[in-house]
């Protein structure tokens, strides 16, 4: 009799359980998961200890850390973001462990403690070449490119809730422009791939026509041409064509129920020279700023495209570099861990080619390769980034509990399926918060270090400023470290000066209007 009642009270207490976890908002593991959910946030909250005495330390995971996680859930939830009892790093034997170097004294210096400044970027994206809608970005961290498919319809809508309510861009990734990129309001950056999805005619090639129109319809600042990513560089992908349902076709402009190849080049353009006509082509049909992205192989293509813009007649307004260390994107396994050029190495060799001919004024520079994590971040401005934009870490903030299932469709939070159960408890309005507040953190601790470093923006730190442990008793700066010249990777005087017009004595951000 005991027995059964005792089971009739759990069943109960379950029952409860999971009435309340079906109704609230906060949790989609909790939400798609009801009662058994809860294990996994036991789990997280004694992970440490256990880890500690029987599997791996707080700073092993990988691709990112139990702290580094930590870190960004904090920061998402408004949370202290803080770590007691000294660093878990070995600081004086593990060799490429950063230090930066702060400052006893220093003049104006920003507000570290404001949560709503927005952290404009240093350079005018678009200014050096004209373009008739050239702007100063808001923010210098921004949503890096994700497609609607990869990621589900709510997480689209809660990135772009998100970086909307943070003042910063959203990528839209190759995929198109969905109506989940437009939910949130916030200004967008279009990818384009090499299978031109949203712009292209029906036999796949490119259409201006088409981009005319949707740039025409949507809050779209910049146009993004997408050479490779970290991810996969140099491959091209299959959507089969169980997967290709009427929505998706609609936005990329495709047919329902057909595999949909994307290939590894692109077809409007073969070579440097012709690539910039194509820049050149979509900068003046509408106005917009015009960049690529690529991850870094041979050096060559860099070389010729440095060359062909000194004469200032062509030229691309921003260049993103992406990390070989990988994305978002699911790829093979050997294009993962053996394609493309570490973030670091492949940055510095393509600002170099750059500021060899002097030329780093004039493009924008923006990292993406696991840098919306301060440390990282700051590494990344010093050798010359002048924005970054944030994916994995953006996809942490909304809930992802890097499960690593973003390849067979089974996301357990709802962030990388098309499930809609499983996407169906992802609150994108929470979640929107949350992603907010993660990118309104990143840009608070970057102005701590910056104020840290003795300057007043986290664009105006230099390679001098921070050094890499060299073996066991010796360290080197970036400077040293990736071949770098006198004043390489620091702003020109008349961009810093530009900059400092937008700062004020105090170092917070005067709301001056977003155009060149």
């Amino acid at each position: 009799m005991k027995m059964t009642t005792l089971l009739g009270g759990a069943a109960v207490a379950a029952g409860v359980v999971a009435a309340r976890d079906l109704t609230q908002r906060k949790h989609a593991i909790l939400r798609n998961f009801p009662v058994i959910g809860h294990a996994r946030y036991l789990m997280e909250k004694i992970g440490p200890e256990l880890r500690q005495y029987i599997v791996t330390s707080n700073d092993e995971e990988r691709p990112f850390s139990r702290d580094q996680r930590r870190w960004v859930y904090a920061s998402s939830k408004g949370q202290n973001n803080y770590f007691g009892f000294g660093t878990d790093n070995d600081v004086e034997h593990m060799q490429g462990h950063i230090h930066i170097k702060h400052r006893t004294f220093a003049d104006s210096l920003p507000d570290d403690h404001d949560m709503a400044a927005k952290l404009p970027s240093a350079k005018v994206l678009g200014g050096p070449r004209g373009r008739a809608k050239a702007f100063r970005p808001e923010s210098v961290v921004n949503i890096s490119a994700m497609s609607f498919g990869s990621l589900s319809g709510p997480a689209i809508k809660a990135l772009n809730l998100g970086a909307h309510r943070a003042g910063a861009m959203h990528n839209t990734g190759e995929g198109g422009i969905s109506s989940y990129h437009l939910a949130g309001g916030a200004d967008l950056v279009w990818q384009i791939g090499t299978a031109y999805f949203g712009c292209r005619n029906p036999d796949g090639t490119f259409s201006i026509e088409r981009l005319k129109e949707k740039v025409a319809a949507a809050p779209v600042k910049a146009i993004e041409i997408k050479l490779s990513q970290g991810a996969k560089p140099g491959l091209g992908g299959l959507l089969p064509a169980a997967k290709v349902t009427p929505e998706i076709a609609e936005i990329r402009g495709i047919e329902v129920g057909k595999d949909c190849v994307s290939p590894s080049r692109h077809s409007a353009f073969s070579d440097v020279d012709s690539m910039l006509d194509f820049v050149e082509m979509i900068a003046a049909e509408t106005g917009l700023p015009v960049g690529i992205k690529s991850a870094v192989g041979e050096m060559e293509f860099w070389q010729e495209l440095a060359g062909k813009m000194l004469s200032g007649e062509r030229g691309v307004d921003f260049i993103t570099v992406d990390g070989g260390e990988g994305g978002t994107g699911a790829a093979p396994l050997i294009f993962s861990d053996a394609v493309a050029m570490p973030y670091r190495i492949g940055f510095s060799r393509v600002y170099g080619t750059f500021a060899e001919l002097g030329l780093t004024d004039s493009v924008t520079f923006i990292g993406s390769a696991k840098l919306g994590l301060p440390e990282n971040a700051a590494v990344a401005f010093a050798l010359g980034a002048d924005m970054l934009n944030v994916g994995r870490e953006a996809m942490l903030s909304i809930g992802c509990i890097q499960a690593q299932k973003c390849h067979d469709d089974s996301c357990p939070t709802g962030v990388a399926t098309q499930s809609k159960w499983l996407s169906g408890g992802l609150d994108p309005q929470d979640k929107g918060d949350r992603c907010a507040s993660y990118l309104r953190t990143l840009r608070r601790e970057l102005t701590k270090v910056s104020a840290a470093v003795g300057v007043a923006h986290p664009g105006l730190i230099t390679p001098h400023d921070i050094e890499v442990m060299n073996g066991d008793y010796e360290s080197r700066t970036l400077a040293g470290v990736y071949g770098y010249k006198n004043h390489w990777g620091a702003l020109g005087p008349d961009v810093i000066r530009d900059l400092l017009d937008v700062v004020q004595p105090h170092g917070s951000f005067n709301e001056k209007p977003n155009t060149a």
